[in-house]
């Protein structure tokens, strides 16, 4: 479920970067990256409501936490944004939140 977070948040990226300075509302109609972004944000939220039907959610939300890791990662990789060793150092914080929160 991550992941379509995850995508849905780089493809909001590409609609914004892909709209004109001064944009006019065809611009936004027409913006293939948002519409794919709404798209990814409609199964985002429909596999969200399939994962709390089936794991509870003190089990379930700590791995949202991980996009805080991975969004900047894929952001480096699509986009060339720099990373900064405290994007390792809050993702290894995080990652090891993450573990502790989803142990019984």
């Amino acid at each position: 479920m991550c992941g379509l977070h995850i995508n849905w948040t780089i493809t909001i990226q590409k609609a914004a970067t892909a709209l004109p300075e001064n944009p006019q509302i065809i611009d936004w109609i027409l913006n293939g990256w948002l519409f794919s972004s709404l798209v990814l944000y409609g199964f985002t939220t429909l596999g969200w409501i399939w994962i709390l039907r089936h794991a509870p959610l003190h089990m379930a939300y700590p791995f949202m936490g991980l996009a805080f890791l991975i969004v900047p990662t894929l952001a480096w990789v699509v986009f060339n944004e720099p990373l900064h060793w405290r994007t390792f150092a809050g993702g290894a914080l995080i990652m090891a939140g993450v573990a502790i929160a989803s142990t019984n």
